[in-house]
């Protein structure tokens, strides 16, 4: 039997800070009522996502630190075209949210973005760009 990817866990260090910044990308996490370090986002097609705070997670994974760095891995939002990228972008940007990689023509046909979530995660912003 194959495995199914169909839940994503991401290590916040705020998770109201966290659930805010996803706010502005449409996703609603609901915190768990038996464990407020914990919420989650159900998405369409199935796959959820998980917010857990360093402190709830930490236990369960012995000798875990953050990471130093750039992001590792990336979640990554498609809009409908480039100015949804430009849009969601400069919304982020100018609530407060640092800028990784400013809207771009990339070669492989997107418009592409990057910003950081309050925990330095990359959250890529793309959309496919007209055929010319």
């Amino acid at each position: 039997m194959n495995p199914t990817l169909n839940t994503i866990d991401v290590v916040v260090s705020d998770m109201d800070a966290t659930i805010a910044f996803y706010a502005h990308l449409g996703l609603e996490f609901k915190l768990d009522p038996n464990t407020p370090e914990h919420a989650g986002c159900d998405l369409p097609g199935g796959l959820h996502i998980m917010l857990d705070t360093e402190a709830f997670r930490t236990p369960f994974l012995p000798g875990w630190s953050a990471p130093t760095g750039g992001p590792r891995t990336l979640l990554c939002f498609e809009f409908d075209g480039p100015a949804g990228v430009d849009a969601k972008y400069t919304e982020l940007i100018e609530a407060g949210y640092r800028g990784i990689a400013e809207p771009f023509d990339a070669f492989w046909g997107m418009r592409y973005a990057t910003v950081a979530d309050p925990d330095g995660n990359g959250v890529d912003l793309y959309a496919t760009l007209p055929a010319h």
